[in-house]
């Protein structure tokens, strides 16, 4: 990749922690990215190859957002007295730390600044948690069965994932980037020994690993790409994998927002297929951040902006509706509200609605969750390698986007909007879609006859 590139991303995203004592972080909102001397006719100086690659391959031309943000504005922001924590070249956004909470209100004087928006309070001095003891390799204790896919056959049959499989697509070729709290011994758990990375980044703690700290990935992970036969085996095993960690676990916050948009960011630049989170947001802290039902319009909230972003660049997005599904909220959570991206919902083995899983409409009458696959007793790997069952659409979002990066390898010709489109009119009820399922339960075998069938018929 472009070192200049390299360079440029290193500048903007990896500053260090935040001022010693109680804090405040401000999300700055630009009024212009300003000058940088870079310009649309030479992407190759601030997007990787593999990302022009990707735009070209989906039809997506360099735009505006793509340029970087100038340096000098964050020099700018410094002088008064701000640290910057992270950015969004997409938004024109800068993070800024601060011990001084009428900071907002001098930056907002600034030309450069349209607004400002207070993301964060707390005390950064709270100790980085989860750092490992052992390095000991760890091997399950669960027996092998006869099976290829071990304990997690079924989940993957009921989608009808391993005709897909059979038929030679197991994700070869397909770049996909995972979203996470952490991703607890995963270099260290033999069902990932075949595990094809192509890198990790830590947008929270930049100077940690991503290998520590929440094994909430590590369980996410293996729905995807676990690879021993006879114990799990994924739905995507042979695609490569960017593990990064953009959750906070020792707050709630708006800010993680931005750390999530930055991690979207990040995956877009170095060209990244498919992005799979099963992180999601509408509760926070201080009460008066929280957002209301009425925001879910896929155009509100600044994470849900990301994602409907991210999407435009040609990226699958695939997220969790969420697990409010008993709660007063009841509703899916941000930024599965986006369009344009597949949002993903929990049934039990009976093929029931979990109770637990979140529900549509959007605020705008469209239907979400897009499908659902099990998520209520799914099979998993925890961060001590063994076998248990999770539930929470975060485990049934990995499944579908596991096997959606499999349908995507065997159509590559399809963009992402056609790739969801797919699925949706080869899912179990896309007749009569609903609030609580969508379009039901995706069968991915179909989708790929289909996908085949009709590029046949408009070669």
């Amino acid at each position: 990749m472009n070192i200049r590139f390299f360079i440029l991303c290193f500048f903007l995203l990896s500053f260090p922690g935040l001022y010693a004592g109680n804090g405040y972080c401000f999300r700055v909102y630009l009024s212009d990215k300003g000058e940088t001397g870079y310009t649309l006719e030479n992407p190759e100086t601030y997007l990787s190859q593999e990302a022009l690659e990707r735009r070209r391959m989906r039809g997506v031309d360099i735009s505006l957002s793509d340029l970087p943000i100038s340096p000098a504005y964050i020099d700018t922001l410094v002088a008064l007295g701000g640290k910057p924590i992270i950015h969004s070249k997409w938004f024109s956004t800068v993070v800024v730390a601060t011990k001084d909470s009428v900071f907002a209100d001098r930056v907002q004087e600034l030309d450069i600044v349209d607004s400002v928006k207070w993301v964060w309070k707390g005390d950064p001095e709270v100790p980085y948690y989860g750092e490992r003891v052992s390095m000991d390799r760890l091997e399950p204790r669960d027996i092998p069965l006869k099976n290829i896919y071990g304990y997690a056959e079924d989940q993957i049959k009921m989608l009808n994932g391993i005709q897909l499989h059979e038929a030679g697509f197991q994700g070869e070729g397909m770049k996909v980037a995972v979203l996470d709290g952490g991703f607890m011994n995963v270099d260290r758990i033999s069902a990932f020994d075949l595990l094809r990375l192509i890198g990790t980044h830590n947008m929270v703690f930049p100077d940690k690993t991503v290998f520590e700290g929440d094994g909430h990935g590590t369980k996410v992970l293996a729905c995807m790409a676990a690879n021993l036969p006879g114990v799990m085996v994924g739905t995507a095993p042979d695609a490569s994998y960017l593990l990064i960690k953009s959750e906070d676990g020792r707050t709630e916050y708006p800010i993680e927002e931005d750390y999530w948009a930055a991690a979207v960011e990040y995956a877009d630049s170095v060209g990244v297929d498919v992005i799979s989170s099963s992180l999601g947001y509408f509760h926070f802290d201080e009460e008066a951040m929280n957002y209301d039902p009425e925001d879910l319009d896929g155009k509100t909230s600044f994470i849900s902006r990301a994602a409907q972003m991210a999407a435009e660049k040609g990226i699958l997005i695939v997220i969790s509706a969420g697990n409010e599904g008993n709660s007063p909220w009841g509703k899916i959570t941000f930024p599965s509200d986006a369009t344009d991206i597949l949002t993903v919902g929990s049934i039990t083995e009976n093929k029931e609605k979990s109770t637990f899983s979140s529900v549509g409409f959007t605020a705008d009458y469209r239907i979400k969750p897009d499908v659902v696959a099990l998520g209520s007793g799914c099979t998993v790997i925890d961060a001590s390698g063994n076998i248990c069952y999770g539930n929470g659409t975060s485990f049934s979002t990995p499944i579908v986007a596991g096997l959606s990066i499999c349908l995507w390898q065997a159509l590559p010709w399809l963009t992402n909007r056609e790739l969801i489109y797919l699925l949706q009119q080869t899912s179990s009820q896309h007749k009569r879609p609903d609030a609580e399922l969508g379009y039901g339960i995706p069968d991915m075998y179909k989708a790929y006859k289909e996908g085949v069938k009709h590029a046949k018929k408009h070669p």
